[in-house]
């Protein structure tokens, strides 16, 4: 169900380790449909990955959050089969920020960036 406040606003960084550069293009062109749809029914719209090549491959995602309970979304989402099956396949090309981190499973993987400025 879609929240009556405004969408929580994210923003996350992700190393991509050079070896799989082209690869993680070309997974990124057919998303598995299962994965599509568990985004959505977790509530998150407007989602975008970029990439910037220096000064070393890194990711950066951002989407908003439009439901109410943004925990219970992320449990759910994080427990979905083909989410898991996504996961384990992007996190080797992947390389954490996180110390210690040991995957999306089991999170954080992304590091998570505060908003500094927003002009609307």
């Amino acid at each position: 169900m879609a929240s009556k406040e405004p969408p929580r606003r994210t923003a996350q960084f992700i190393y991509l380790k050079p070896e799989h550069l082209d690869e993680y293009k070309e997974i990124h062109e057919k998303v598995w449909s299962e994965v599509l749809q568990a985004i959505k029914e977790s509530n998150i719209a407007d989602y975008s990955i970029f990439l910037s090549l220096t000064p070393r491959p890194t990711l950066f995602a951002s989407f908003k959050y439009v439901g109410n309970d943004y925990d219970s979304d992320m449990l759910r989402m994080a427990s979905h089969p083909k989410v898991q099956e996504w996961w384990r396949l992007t996190d080797g090309m992947q390389e954490s920020p996180i110390p210690g981190a040991k995957g999306s499973a089991e999170g954080p993987w992304w590091g998570q960036m505060d908003e500094v400025f927003r002009l609307e």
